[in-house]
């Protein structure tokens, strides 16, 4: 009977030792499988939404390229519109003539450029027929000024000059009105005039304005989560 009973008990050990590791080994199966589920529905969550941003920057991308069609487009037709802006011809070389992007670029330039300014100056005044110039004067400050080329919010920048020229009473009232009504800004800061109506000399102190180019953030990243 001993015997008997003690085969019975080891028996019965060993099957609840083989229920313990199947069970066991089961509740492993079903830990795993349900971490590995929620693994796989975050992976597959996860990418859905990568999925659908490539879909939204590719929608926006090629909006985008729409609009650069148009707009380089619309750039051409105006540079090359004549009459021009100024009501000059396109392709002239008058002090009204050129195409409409010159003409834009040289009335508020990105860059520091006073020998240009000078030069500008010479042709509003010699295009006035009468006029003589005695001086174009003002502080060259390009080497100062050469590191402000870019900005992320640019303003503009004064250049400051001063003219002097001498013709008849009409010759001087055209210039100041070429000045006012010039493409190019120009800001009179002081104005003196001597002299009789057939020989006149006027004293200008004024300036114009530069702008640095903007600068534009192409770079455009978003984070998926």
């Amino acid at each position: 009977m001993n015997k008997v009973g003690i085969t019975k008990r080891a028996l019965i050990d060993q099957a609840n030792s083989t229920v313990v590791i199947i069970t066991s080994v089961a509740a492993f199966i079903v830990v795993f499988s349900l971490v590995a589920t929620k693994t796989l529905i975050s992976q597959s969550t996860y990418q859905n939404h990568v999925i659908t941003a490539k879909k939204q920057a590719l929608h926006q991308l090629q909006d985008d390229l729409k609009a650069t069609d148009a707009l380089k487009a619309s750039y051409k037709t105006f540079q090359n519109a004549d009459p021009n802006v100024l009501g000059g011809s396109a392709t002239g070389t008058d002090a009204q003539d050129g195409n409409n992007a010159d003409i834009v670029l040289h009335a508020l330039p990105s860059t520091y450029d006073f020998p240009a300014l000078a030069t500008s100056l010479e042709k509003l005044v010699t295009s006035v027929d009468g006029l003589t110039i005695n001086n174009i004067a003002g502080t060259d400050d390009e080497v100062a000024q050469s590191t402000n080329t870019t900005s992320a919010t640019p303003t503009p920048v004064p250049i400051p000059f001063q003219l002097s020229v001498t013709g008849n009473y009409e010759a001087i009232q055209e210039l100041v009105n070429n000045l006012e009504h010039s493409i190019r800004p120009f800001q009179v800061l002081s104005l003196d005039l001597s002299g009789d109506q057939s020989k006149l000399t006027l004293e200008i102190t004024a300036q114009t304005y530069y702008q640095p180019a903007k600068v534009l953030n192409t770079k455009n990243t978003k984070v998926v989560k």
